[in-house]
């Protein structure tokens, strides 16, 4: 029996055997995301009509989940967060590109990233962020047609064994809860959401 003695039982491998080599590098694990990487929410085809990027701005803040609009740009709490706080910065406009953005979308978009990362600071506290954009589904981009910029707040410890072990993320605020509290500290001048839309 291939990996077994009849005297000792299995053979066991070391742990050292599994996972990635030793690199130094951080790995945030999201074994919860694996629903919506399956296709849950997705939409159909890259089309405005099947873009949520490009409904959510028409609807309500709260139910958008909306934190705060600028002139070009709006910032919004992604529905499939890494960790509690989980925004992304994204054009009004259906691009996919980040070299496709006007100068002035650009420069609102990086200013609303530095407002999202000092609101974010000031309401939670976080040790770090990661923040950036994948291009195109072969570099991850979930919806690939809308261009969206990622905010993630990181904590020390926040990759426990619960996402890794129990295929389960612990977020300890609802999703509207964060909204409301980013929303309130937002400062106003800089993409500031009036209450109830647009």
């Amino acid at each position: 029996m291939t990996g077994e003695n009849a005297t000792t039982g299995p053979a066991v491998e070391p742990a050292s055997g599994f996972g990635p080599p030793e690199d130094g590098l951080q790995r945030l694990w999201t074994p919860h995301r694996l629903v919506y990487i399956g296709g849950q929410d997705k939409p159909a085809d890259g089309t405005v009509a099947q873009c949520p990027f490009c409904r959510i701005p028409a609807g309500d803040d709260e139910a958008g989940l909306v934190v705060a609009r600028g002139a070009e740009c709006y910032a919004v709490l992604n529905l499939y967060p890494y960790n509690s706080g989980h925004l992304m910065v994204l054009p009004y406009r259906h691009v996919s590109g980040y070299v496709d953005l006007t100068g002035s979308e650009t420069v609102e978009l990086a200013t609303m990233t530095q407002t999202a990362i000092r609101t974010l600071t000031a309401v939670y506290g976080p040790a770090g962020f990661n923040i950036g954009m994948n291009q195109g589904e072969v570099a991850g981009a979930g919806i690939a047609a809308h261009l969206h910029q990622h905010v993630v707040p990181r904590w020390l410890g926040d990759a426990n064994f619960l996402p890794v072990v129990g295929q389960t993320k612990a977020l300890p605020e609802l999703l509207a809860d964060t909204r409301a509290r980013l929303a309130a500290a937002w400062p106003a001048g800089r993409g500031a959401a009036p209450e109830g839309g647009r």
